[in-house]
């Protein structure tokens, strides 16, 4: 009789064996590709997080050696002391740099910046332009480290998704892991830039992506979480503003306090960014009708700018001094109320003129210097019942930027990670609950998405109201003289009486004809010149364009719920 040991072994071995072989062959057949992303993905949320820090690092490299000083945080007071010349002279320089990068490698002379990010997730497959991101990338740096005033967010968001359409194009990803693969770039660059992991991921799904994707969720937080141990390995474990003491809220007397201060917050968002575009109309009318260059266009902002930092250089740069004054109370009433309006004319300038930059850190400089003017006048009137005046700062800055940004979540999240003051969650909160709900009812949801509506790229509706903008007219039409196609005569009647449209044509544009005139059809032409008649393609069927974006609409939610 055999040993029975010896048989459970021998049976345990083959089981373990059957075992091995049928992974190995699931891995052989289906894991590959999934295997690939997962490294895609990280080796992807490195190099975002190498290249933003190297971006804040050339900032701080130049403007060390344009101003002279040796501590950028605290460059404001060292520019107090310049010459007044040099104060007005290196902004125009600065800017007419800018203006001949942008005129030489961009066909508008417009930064790219998250705008343009959001509207590639969405319309593009997670692609944006190369070219044209580099360009904005350098004229990005150059703006910041000269006397711009703006953020150094926007072109890192943008430098780092340039990096993903790269290897997308490599590895000819499809939508949904271009997509992915863009988010998982956009969260490693801001969390490299602002060593913010948690902030830096949501901000990529809610602000990028605009969706919470179960699938994509993971390689994102792990990009994430890359990027801010490249930026911990650089710049040490420390968080971007240090706040003296720790906040302390009468929560039940003192949150309708923090209520008024999120509705105040929402209006100056709202200022903040109808300045920017105010400025931009102002600068796009003055340039048609004087004929100025594009190129000298941000030298001319150069010089504004430096007027203003002659006598007020807080407007410098990103602006981290002042709002660090403001979180600690070391500013008062006065101050803090001009340097908010200083700063959102700063920026308005700054972006109007086609300077570069981002509006996340702006928004919480002039968010903290307006929560800080709230809490003192607040604590002022009822100083028995108030805590710090320092905290409405910290709760600002949060409700000020969630305005701008339309990201009421990872905007709450970020504060806590720049200030590492996680005791007054509810008051950040309430403010910017507020501050968005208000902010997003007077603008298009946000800065960004309100910029693309300036475009006519309409993306704050929803999927619903761009989807049509992806297809082609062309790649949804019945060809002429297919079976089920439209009769060539009723065609050519239709063109005759002006119903027609053309084959390049998208079908944003197509679906107002069915709509005015009932058709069931219409015509699909190529105009050709004055002495050349029109060339018929087809003819494109209502059922198939609602077809078309019945079948987008279902493979949007798919992803979305994945």
């Amino acid at each position: 009789m055999g040993n029975p040991d010896k048989s459970v072994m021998q049976k345990g071995i083959t089981e373990l064996s059957d075992a091995c072989w049928r992974a190995a062959h699931v891995m052989k057949t289906r894991g590959p590709s999934q295997i690939q992303f997962w490294f895609i993905a990280l080796a992807i949320g490195i190099s975002a997080g190498v290249v933003a820090v190297l971006f804040r690092l050339g900032i701080e490299f130049i403007q060390a050696t344009v101003y002279g000083t040796q501590d950028v945080r605290f460059l404001h007071s060292f520019v107090a002391g310049l010459a007044w010349y040099q104060i007005l002279l290196i902004p125009i320089c600065g800017g007419l740099i800018v203006g001949l990068i942008l005129d030489r490698f961009t066909d508008d002379g417009r930064v790219r910046s998250v705008a343009d990010v959001i509207e590639g997730a969405a319309l593009a497959e997670g692609r944006v332009e190369i070219r044209r991101g580099l360009a904005s990338a350098a004229a990005s740096m150059i703006t910041l480290s000269t006397g711009g005033s703006s953020g150094r967010e926007g072109p890192v968001v943008h430098l780092a998704a340039v990096v993903s359409t790269g290897v997308c194009r490599w590895i000819r990803a499809n939508g949904i892991t271009g997509r992915d693969l863009l988010g998982c770039a956009v969260a490693a660059a801001v969390s490299a830039s602002f060593n913010a992991p948690i902030a830096g991921a949501l901000f990529a799904l809610e602000v990028v992506l605009r969706h919470f994707a179960v699938h994509a969720f993971a390689p994102i937080v792990i990009a994430s979480a890359v990027g801010t141990v490249i930026n911990r390995l650089v710049f040490g474990d420390v968080t971007e503003f240090v706040l003296p003491v720790q906040n302390a809220l009468a929560f039940y007397v003192e949150l309708p306090a923090f209520l008024i201060l999120g509705l105040v917050c929402g209006l100056v968002a709202v200022v903040l960014m109808k300045a920017i575009f105010f400025v931009d109309d102002v600068g796009n009318r003055l340039q048609e009708l004087t004929g100025l260059p594009r190129f000298l266009r941000p030298a001319v902002a150069g010089a504004l700018l430096g007027g203003l930092a002659i006598w007020w250089p807080h407007i410098i740069g990103v602006g981290y001094e002042t709002t660090s004054a403001a979180l600690t109370g070391e500013l008062l009433l006065h101050e803090a109320i001009i340097f908010v309006i200083l700063k959102i004319i700063a920026v308005a300038i700054t972006m109007g003129g086609r300077m570069g930059g981002g509006v996340f850190s702006p928004s919480l400089m002039v968010g903290a210097l307006t929560g800080l003017a709230f809490g003192i006048i607040a604590t002022s009137i009822f100083p028995t019942v108030s805590g710090e005046g320092t905290l409405y700062a910290l709760a600002g800055m949060g409700a000020v930027a969630a305005g701008v940004l339309g990201a009421p979540i990872s905007t709450t999240l970020i504060v806590f990670e720049l200030t590492g003051d996680w005791q007054t969650g509810l008051a950040v909160m309430v403010a910017v609950s507020l501050s968005s709900a208000l902010s997003s009812r007077m603008v298009d949801r946000s800065f960004f998405l309100t910029q693309l509506e300036r475009r006519n790229v309409h993306l704050a509706a929803g999927p619903q109201a761009y989807l049509l903008a992806t297809f082609k007219v062309v790649s949804v039409m019945r060809a002429q003289g297919a079976a089920n196609g439209a009769e060539e005569e009723a065609c050519w009647d239709l063109v005759r009486d002006g119903v027609y449209i053309d084959g390049n044509a998208t079908l944003e544009q197509a679906m107002p004809l069915f709509d005015q005139g009932g058709y069931r059809y219409i015509p699909v032409v190529t105009l050709g010149g004055e002495d050349s008649p029109p060339e018929l393609w087809g003819a494109l069927f209502q059922v198939d364009a609602l077809r078309a974006m019945n079948k987008a609409l279902s493979d949007t939610a798919a992803e979305e719920h994945s």
